[in-house]
């Protein structure tokens, strides 16, 4: 699963790094994933976006994994380890002005939903300050909120010696925005008691690398569009104009 280690900032010496550098952060969370997945689902997933993201662009590291995120929605879960928003925005913003002390432009690759509004106020922040610093997420379009067949999939396909399909149960399967009041007032147990938001059923390998191919080329795209929105979250590039719907823009009065 890991990539040649010349990319990898944890096995490089120091005289071996490229000047300006581009540096992948992935940050994920230890929180439970129902019954069948393990408890660093969203860090497996958010290394591996990062580490296949690395290999389509030249000169870019992959900085070890941040393994704890904010993830108070899952407290009432044994094993979850929830580092809360205050510390977690201190260790973005203290890690972000490390690196830029040597690398040229920092990513974010976050993997799990319940950091993004911290990430969203560390970024404001080192931005303003004049740091080259932005995120992308590990979202895949259609997908379940949680646990479910979409993560299920991907797992199944990047540790599949992780997932116990034997154990996996359906949950809430309403979407995430019908979910999310109750969600932020209780918890997640409060919704679902396996906590899992989601159904895991027909969920494949061949699914997960199909997701899995999705997120990374989103990522190498926006990352190489370099469109940063004012959350300080990277953008999709505008698609260019086919000839022909150039054509019609010209002679359109």
């Amino acid at each position: 699963m890991r990539n040649d280690p010349a990319t990898e900032l944890a096995h490089t010496a120091w005289p071996d790094l490229p000047s300006d550098a581009l540096v992948l952060l992935p940050i994920g969370s230890t929180e439970q994933h129902g019954p069948h997945l393990p408890l660093d689902t969203d860090s497996v997933i958010a290394e591996a976006v990062a580490r296949r993201a690395a290999t389509a662009l030249p000169g870019t590291l992959v900085a070890p994994t941040l393994p704890y995120g904010a993830s108070g929605e899952h407290a009432g879960f044994p094993g979850t380890v929830s580092i809360g928003h205050e510390a977690l925005c201190a260790v973005l913003v203290e890690a972000v002005r490390s690196l830029s002390l040597w690398a040229g432009r920092i990513v974010v690759v976050n993997g799990h939903g319940g950091n993004t509004a911290t990430l969203d106020t560390a970024l404001r922040l080192l931005r303003t300050e004049g740091h080259q610093v932005a995120s992308t997420g590990c979202a895949v379009p259609g997908g379940d909120a949680h646990a479910g067949r979409t993560e299920t999939s991907v797992m199944l396909h990047l540790a599949p010696d992780q997932v116990r399909l034997d154990a996996a149960v359906a949950g809430d399967t309403r979407p995430l925005a019908a979910l999310l009041p109750e969600l932020m007032a209780r918890g997640v147990r409060a919704v679902s008691s396996s906590g899992v938001l989601g159904d895991p059923t027909g969920a494949s390998a061949a699914e997960g690398r199909r997701a899995t191919d999705a997120m990374v080329s989103a990522a190498v795209r926006r990352i190489r569009a370099w469109t940063v929105d004012r959350r300080g979250r990277l953008a999709e590039p505008e698609r260019p104009l086919t000839s022909r719907q150039s054509d019609q823009q010209v002679i359109r009065p």
